[in-house]
């Protein structure tokens, strides 16, 4: 029997690699559900390959504009975040791969998992903003929360079938971005292009800026504390360039397992659609007859602030990392528009972490006003920074 997917982000990089494993297993999967944003040519074209019974759009133009490049009869077409829970939640779907970008995901991975689907999960940001209420809510549904990313894919290898108090602290690697070298007195320097090129992966423009300025390892370690149920503290990001090793698990008798693999996003997604089985897969291993070298060194905190912001967040706790994470989508955001400098990221999201705002959280509506709250505090914040010519 085929398992029903849905794919919220199908558009991306991840959400068309996840189309690539279906291609390579056609008699395991069927695709119901496809939510994207406004790349309505590449949703045009998966609509017309795969047919599925629901899809969403991020706005009605883009829902006319699908419907003038594709047959849309017979299918469900939906638009903006309710386009996308209807995706999520569709009765035909049993797992739902979560790829899109940022918070927009946050509502329909909820609701996916209310609805009891199991869900693989690209989007970090999900339980970033709201850890404690999406790891509730799998444990009440009987749902899987199974992790695409790379480091968190790895880790979850390494524990299978291990218990909690037999895990001393868990490592993620991190390439160490485009800057791992360049001076911190330059980076006011650092145009958008020269943050886009990233030494060893091949992501999506706002990832790819969070890899430069290390958020995307801080956002790893509060997923990591949620997936995995380990305190922050035993929870360790090491710069690895060769991103080679993807995660090691230090265990209580001081062995170490460590998860090694190519630089392919097809792996860790296959790994979530196929567990607890493992298939073959027309990937490459690593080639060791020609030697392999491995360098580990600790972070630069300093010239890599982010990544302390984000540990300052999971231990304070409540609506705290939410407000990080929509602080950081905002920065990103205008540094890529050339409406702030590099650092003005790390300096937005710190000033609007220490403003008095949202904290407790107790249901998900706490977690959307609170990211109201601090998108708008950093758009003011960043105003301040604004580039006096672009």
């Amino acid at each position: 029997m085929k398992r029903g997917l849905s794919i919220l982000g199908s558009t991306g990089s991840v959400g068309c690699n996840v189309l690539r494993i279906v291609d390579a297993f056609p008699d395991r999967f069927e695709v119901v559900g496809l939510a994207a944003g406004s790349n309505v040519d590449r949703l045009a074209e998966q609509v017309a390959r795969y047919r599925p019974r629901v899809v969403s759009v991020a706005s009605e133009s883009a829902r006319a504009q699908l419907a003038q490049r594709t047959d849309v009869s017979g299918l469900r077409l939906g638009v903006g975040p309710e386009g996308a829970v209807a995706v999520a939640t569709h009765a035909d779907t049993s797992m739902v791969v979560a790829a899109a970008v940022g918070a927009v995901g946050l509502v329909p991975t909820y609701r996916a998992l209310e609805a009891g689907k199991d869900v693989a999960l690209a989007n970090k940001e999900t339980l970033v903003m709201a850890g404690e209420l999406m790891v509730a809510q799998a444990k009440a549904r009987g749902a899987r929360l199974l992790p695409i990313d790379s480091e968190h894919c790895a880790l979850h290898q390494c524990l299978d079938g291990r218990r909690p108090e037999e895990v001393r602290r868990l490592v993620l690697t991190a390439s160490g971005g485009p800057f791992r070298n360049r001076p911190r007195e330059s980076f006011r320097d650092v145009t958008p292009g020269e943050a886009l090129q990233h030494p060893t992966w091949n992501m999506g423009r706002k990832i790819t800026i969070d890899s430069a300025t290390l958020m995307n390892k801080g956002l790893e370690v509060i997923e990591a504390r949620w997936l995995f149920g380990v305190a922050a503290e035993r929870i360790e990001v090491l710069v690895h360039p060769q991103s080679v090793v993807h995660s090691m698990v230090e265990f209580v008798d001081g062995t170490v397992l460590a998860q090694l693999g190519v630089t392919d996003m097809r792996m860790p997604i296959q790994y979530a659609l196929s567990y607890p089985e493992k298939w073959p897969a027309a990937i490459p291993g690593i080639e060791f007859r020609g030697g392999l070298h491995l360098d580990f060194e600790v972070p630069d905190h300093d010239r890599f602030p982010c990544l302390s912001l984000a540990y300052r967040a999971l231990a304070g706790g409540g609506a705290l990392p939410t407000v990080l994470n929509a602080a950081n989508e905002e920065a990103v955001s205008a540094f890529l528009d050339r409406r702030v400098a590099f650092p003005a990221i790390p300096e937005a999201i710190q000033e609007v972490m220490e403003e008095p705002g949202p904290r407790l959280v107790r249901e998900l509506d706490d977690i959307l006003t609170a990211d109201a709250w601090a998108r708008e505090r950093t758009r003011e914040a960043l105003k301040r920074r604004a580039l006096e010519t672009v």
